[in-house]
């Protein structure tokens, strides 16, 4: 299969506290992976956006390459992960959207 996007997956920074005893976050560490972007299936968007969600690109990386990470970014602009989907024991679909999940 050939690859024809970049996405860095973000893996959170470390937790540490600083002199003060406050704890600090550390940058967010970046892996790169090739992928190919894909729409999101019009199916899929409608019972998302039903329950408050807004998936608005997919992304299939190789199964191998993910390590479970939440955030990632594409050309410049940062996705959330909302849904992964195994399309095979090789390929991993990344369903994303700019909004996250978190309250």
């Amino acid at each position: 299969m050939m690859w024809r996007d970049v996405v860095y997956l973000l893996t959170p920074g470390e937790k540490t506290r600083d002199k003060y005893g406050a704890e600090v976050i550390g940058e967010p560490i970046q892996r790169e992976v090739m992928a190919n972007r894909k729409s999101v299936r019009q199916t899929e968007f409608y019972q998302a956006h039903a329950v408050g969600i807004r998936p608005e690109i997919v992304f299939e990386v190789q199964a191998a390459e993910y390590q479970q990470e939440q955030t990632l970014i594409h050309e410049g602009t940062t996705y959330h992960v909302v849904r992964t989907y195994s399309k095979s024991g090789e390929h991993l679909e990344l369903v994303c959207s700019r909004t996250s999940l978190e309250v």
